[in-house]
């Protein structure tokens, strides 16, 4: 009852409760990031969610327009607090974590939940994806989830979708209040943001 009813109906009443703060971000943070480098403020990425659907998931962009792809030997997305890609006010996005606000707009489309595993690139034929990446697809992908909360970049690939399959396998209520707080506490603290953390 929860997973497939209850957790859509809270997704889609507090989405549009903070649709205004997307609108007000949208309108403070936009001009900082186009008049950086005259680019873009958004970023559109093509994620693979529920049931292996792909979707544009939206975030702030926080590097230069056009930066090439670098991954980490696991394939997980690089990250330094040196990557010379990040814009200046795209440090701060990120270490605020203020870049995913737009997902917001992703939640209330249904693209989203709040809570659920970080949404996968779509590069890979669905065919293709390891028993445990297709456990993932069987819950909406959040804005933040188990691994997210719990240890953010602080983990290899393999880990993070290992903690995301136990956790579409378990979800209910309880745990989703668990990561909601957490995630406060780990974006507050600034922790592991970094793997090197």
């Amino acid at each position: 009852m929860y997973k497939k009813f209850i957790k859509r109906f809270l997704d889609i009443i507090f989405s549009a409760m903070l649709m205004p703060i997307v609108g007000i971000s949208i309108l403070v943070i936009g001009p900082m990031i186009y008049f950086e480098d005259k680019g873009t403020i958004f970023y559109k990425a093509q994620r693979r969610g529920y049931k292996g659907e792909v979707f544009e998931m939206l975030k702030f962009r926080s590097m230069k327009m056009n930066a090439p792809d670098i991954r980490n030997k696991d394939n997980s997305t690089y990250n330094s607090p040196n990557d010379p890609r990040v814009t200046k006010i795209g440090k701060i996005l990120r270490k605020s974590s203020l870049d995913e606000i737009p997902q917001l707009i992703n939640i209330f489309k249904g693209d989203m939940s709040f809570i659920g595993p970080r949404p996968d690139t779509a590069d890979k034929n669905i065919r293709d994806l390891s028993a445990i990446q297709r456990k993932r697809l069987d819950v909406r992908p959040g804005l933040t989830g188990y691994s997210q909360a719990f240890f953010r970049n602080a983990i290899d690939l393999q880990s993070k979708l290992q903690y995301d399959a136990e956790y579409a396998r378990k979800v209910n209520f309880r745990m989703d209040c668990i990561i909601f707080f957490k995630t406060i506490d780990t974006v507050i603290r600034r922790k592991n943001i970094y793997k090197n953390q």
